[in-house]
This record gives structure tokens, sequence and C-alpha cells, in this order.
């Protein structure tokens, strides 16, 4: 029983690396274009968009975030329509927007706060 747990455990685990690594940097820009480019600028051949949210590439270049780029994007912000995207796209978008800024900008993680002695 324990074995087929395990393999079972093991099969969602590749099955989950496989999906975020099969996600689409042209599929993303498609997507960044048809719902994000009425407010931010997604590529360099745009010529307008929002003064007052950042572009593409400045997210891109963050080095931190508070929150993980796919779950603010799972998440209405702003006055964003709703887009109601699949889990694939908003990965194709992420991994597009990541292909922005340079190699190995993945944001750090927020620290956790160091543990305070116990007393007694």
């Amino acid at each position: 029983m324990k074995t087929a747990s395990r393999a079972l455990v093991i099969a969602a685990f590749l099955g989950v690396a496989s999906s975020a690594s099969a996600a689409d940097i042209e599929n993303g820009l498609k997507l960044s274009k048809q719902w994000c480019a009425a407010c931010h600028v997604v590529s360099s051949d745009q010529k307008s968009a929002s003064v007052d949210v950042p572009t593409f590439g400045d997210i891109a270049h963050r080095k931190t975030e508070k929150k993980p780029l796919a779950a603010f994007l799972a998440e209405p912000h702003g006055k964003m329509p709703n887009m109601s995207l699949s889990r694939s796209e908003i990965d194709d978008i992420v991994v597009y927007i990541r292909s922005l800024g340079p190699a190995g900008n993945e944001p750090a993680a927020p620290r956790k706060p160091p543990d305070l002695p116990k007393n007694g």
C-alpha cells in the first residue's frame, strides 16, 4: 500500500513539474497582448498603455514580490476584466514575463522571521 501511495505522489509531482516546464512563452505573449496590453506595455512593439501601471519588463526585473506572480494573476486586481485564465494560461503569461528579465531573476521568496527563543 505504501508503495502505491509513493508512486502516486511521485507521479503527481512529475506531472506538476512537467506542466510548469511546458509553459509556452509565445502563447504567453499572445495572451498578454489580448488581456493585458490595454493597460500594461507587454512588448517592445506596443505603442501605448496606461502610465499608472508597470510594464511587463519592469515586473520581470523585480527581485522580490509580495505575492507570487501566478497567484497574483489568478485573482482580479485593479480595474482588470474578469479574465478567468486557466492554470496553463497563467503559467504561459508568467514564463513570458520572466523571459523579459535577466536570466536567473526569479524573485526571492519572502523571508520568514527568525524563531524567537522559547522561555522555559
